[in-house]
């Protein structure tokens, strides 16, 4: 093994040494003047994205709006495509059929549209169509819920669920501090989706650390009916929590509903993707919210951003790197009583 490291030390002294030699000759010109150095920022800046450019015809699809965060993932879209006097947006109707997407998508691909972004339904599902599209030569820019094939997607934007789930265990491990057998529940949002296993399997993860784990758990589709329903079954088949998750905000409407009528107070609850309506309860003492991660509504209208750029030729600004990059993960912060301000104003109504 020593020798084994020698000698690969010594090979890559010695292609120092010759990248080194290489560089001394390329640095001069015939005439011995010595030649450009290389600098960083080679990507276009903030203020030249802004400029307008060819007219980009973007095509966009996502599910059905049938509750605040999709409405306004949504409508945060159109905003910041009309904010571009050279965008175009042609927008499908919403839907939660796969198949219905799938025809969307392809209609897309037959008008020739400059790039797509898509929220797609079920990943899986929208995976061939979004190959399609690429092989058309037609960007794909992913959002949300992710490709089962990365060249499916030019660009994928995605909010932390792993992070989300994180986040959420290890606020709930910092409130347990002291308490004795914390019991702890979940509220999951729709099983089959990945997004969802991330959000659980950080969760589970996180609540390890600190000696705790799930002890009750519920999934129901992110609807205020379904969030009430599956709540009123948890809370009658368990007496008592300490804590609990709930994965998204707008199905807690419903949560806090079979709360409510089920008369109970005596645990904290925290929710997900950060609506006013649960930052109304934080700030609220009497309430059981007692937090909301983040799950940023804002992925569609980054999409339609980095669209923009990619069709035009342009770059991601505030980076050295030109280009856009493959692959974005938003931030997952946890808002309490100490924060709320800072985030309210930024917030969606559920």
């Amino acid at each position: 093994m020593q020798a084994r490291r020698r000698v690969r030390r010594s090979a890559v002294f010695a292609g120092i040494a010759s990248l080194a030699a290489i560089g001394l000759l390329a640095g001069c010109t015939s005439d011995g003047s010595e030649g450009e150095e290389p600098t960083a920022g080679q990507g276009s800046t903030s203020e030249e994205n802004q400029e307008a450019g060819d007219t980009v015809v973007i095509g966009w699809s996502g599910p059905e709006v049938n509750h605040g965060w999709l409405g306004s993932i949504s409508s945060a879209a159109i905003e910041t495509a009309e904010g571009f006097d050279d965008v175009e947006l042609r927008q499908a109707e919403g839907t939660n059929d796969a198949n219905q997407q799938i025809a969307a998508v392809e209609q897309f691909i037959n008008e020739g549209v400059d790039v797509i972004v898509m929220l797609p339904t079920d990943g899986a599902a929208l995976t061939p169509v979004a190959l399609e599209a690429m092989a058309a030569g037609i960007p794909v820019v992913n959002v949300d819920r992710e490709f089962s094939d990365p060249d499916a997607s030019r660009v994928t934007i995605l909010g932390d669920n792993y992070g989300m789930g994180v986040a959420a265990g290890q606020h709930i491990c910092e409130q347990m501090e002291g308490v004795e057998d914390a019991v702890i529940g979940e509220i999951a949002g729709i099983d089959s989706l990945p997004l969802t296993q991330d959000r659980s399997q950080g969760f589970e993860e996180a609540l390890a650390e600190c000696d705790l784990d799930v002890d009750a758990r519920v999934a129901t589709d992110f609807t205020v009916a379904g969030g009430e329903e599956e709540t009123t079954k948890l809370l009658a088949a368990n007496d008592h929590f300490d804590a609990i998750w709930n994965h998204d905000d707008d199905q807690g409407i419903g949560v806090l509903a079979a709360i409510d009528n089920a008369g109970r107070d005596e645990f904290i609850l925290v929710g997900g993707a950060g609506s006013q309506n649960m930052m109304d309860e934080i700030r609220d003492p009497e309430s059981v919210v007692e937090a909301t991660i983040i799950y940023p509504y804002t992925q569609a209208a980054d999409g339609i951003e980095l669209a923009r750029l990619l069709a035009q030729g342009k770059s991601m600004s505030d980076l050295s790197s030109a280009g856009v990059p493959r692959r974005i993960v938003l931030d997952a912060p946890v808002v309490t009583a100490d924060n709320v301000d800072e985030y309210y104003d930024q917030a969606f109504q559920s």
